[in-house]
């Protein structure tokens, strides 16, 4: 048998085989977990592995026999981020099985008390710290060994609640929504977490527009294994099913700046083998404005739902004869937000032929070319399309229809065409 030979191995980087042409057959557009931008490549050829970190079977057969998930890595071509866009979340059972990192070495050792002196420098004393994703929680009871004034609580789907000494242990997930208002914590910890989430740019994008809601401005300190010396030395047992995103520098820095957050520190510890940073929350006003506005419109629909449905009534009950021009796309939506029912308006035109003869959907309709306007002795016209309300206008006119009013839809209510002011 031939011996392995060391200097065969190229080191450094893997060797690009691939031609340019090869590489650009095969893009995935698949959404970054990191950027959320949506084109990535293939990083792996694909294959079928266990669960490596929470299944421990409990005899050869038992781990032969275990069900085995797509292993599918591609790599972001926009932030260099790494996951795997057929990870689903529901295989991994975090609820029945604890997550643990065993390494109890000298330099994991001296990680976790840099970490628990560097975020010990930001608490004045009687702080709330929230830590997502706990596990047994011995960086909160480290904390507060050492500012035992604080408050300590501890999230993670596979705890017990209970209080043990000064940290107390919730065994649940962690909701910014809800969490955020009932505890205010000052400062929040996310150690090794992020990798394993399906959508980590959008939790924390979450935090971040809850924290501004509520008026608080929380610091959160992250921390993920980074991939950078992967592509330096060629390692591939990194990427398991239980790690659905793998951080670079580039995609973990990305992904802090996409979440509407003040970047106050990032470094590198443990031979590089690991990025953490720390942000704050809550001073970006943007997603508030956008989150009010979209709320303001909200309760203004409801309130012309009611009003034009009240309108629309009233047109019933008066017996007026009317007509709705436009049968389909935004005519359509108009009809069916405001329950314009074939019973009480049964005549519905287009302009476009080849729409006569077909229904409204939703609401059956049959649509009619505009000459049944004259030929029904219609009175008024609604134009659900207020932008094409001009165009409309002037067809009836170039049809010889010549009626006195034409409603439009504007600022919640049906208003005249002709008599009333709008923009159209």
């Amino acid at each position: 048998m031939q011996a392995f030979r060391s200097d065969q191995v190229t080191h450094g980087k893997f060797p690009f085989v691939q031609s340019k042409s090869e590489i650009a057959d095969k893009p995935q557009v698949s959404p970054c977990p990191a950027c959320g931008d949506h084109i990535a490549v293939p990083l792996l050829d694909e294959q079928h592995q266990p669960l490596a970190t929470l299944a421990w079977p409990k005899s050869r057969s038992e781990a032969e026999q275990m069900k085995r998930l797509p292993l599918s890595f591609v790599r972001c071509v926009s932030c260099g981020h790494v996951y795997n866009h057929q990870f689903r979340y529901e295989d991994v059972p975090y609820s029945l099985q604890p997550n643990l990192m065993f390494n109890k070495g000298i330099g994991w050792s001296k990680h976790i008390d840099f970490v628990c002196n560097l975020l010990i420098e930001y608490l004045a004393g009687t702080e709330t710290v929230v830590e997502i994703g706990c596990g047994a929680g011995e960086l909160l009871a480290a904390m507060a060994r050492l500012r035992p004034e604080g408050r300590y609580i501890g999230f993670d789907p596979n705890a017990e609640t209970r209080q043990r000494g000064s940290v107390e242990f919730r065994g649940e997930l962690f909701v910014p929504e809800r969490h955020l208002v009932e505890l205010k914590p000052q400062l929040l910890v996310s150690r090794h977490v992020l990798e394993h989430m399906v959508n980590p740019l959008g939790f924390l994008q979450s935090i971040s527009l809850s924290a501004r809601l509520s008026n608080l401005q929380p610091l959160l300190y992250t921390e993920v294994p980074c991939i950078d010396r992967v592509f330096e030395n060629g390692r591939v047992e990194d990427f398991y099913y239980e790690h659905n995103s793998h951080f670079t520098t580039e995609s973990y820095t990305r992904m802090l700046l996409r979440s509407n957050s003040d970047l106050q520190m990032l470094v590198h510890n443990y031979n590089r083998e690991v990025v953490s940073s720390i942000v704050r929350f809550g001073r970006n006003t943007t997603p508030v404005d956008f989150a009010t506005e979209a709320a303001s419109f909200k309760e203004k629909s409801r309130q012309a739902r009611q009003v034009v449905g009240l309108q629309l009534q009233e047109l019933h009950q008066q017996r007026t004869k009317v007509a709705l021009w436009g049968g389909t796309g935004k005519g359509a939506a108009f009809m069916n937000y405001f329950g314009v029912d074939a019973d009480r308006f049964p005549l519905v035109v287009d302009s476009d032929e080849a729409k006569v003869g077909t229904h409204v959907p939703g609401m059956g309709q049959k649509i009619c070319s505009p000459q049944a306007i004259a030929e029904n002795k219609i009175e008024i016209v609604i134009i659900p399309t207020q932008w094409r309300a001009k165009d409309i206008v002037a067809e009836m006119r170039g049809l010889k229809i010549d009626l006195p009013t034409i409603l439009i839809e504007h600022q919640g209510k049906l208003v005249d065409y002709f008599v009333d002011r709008h923009p159209y």
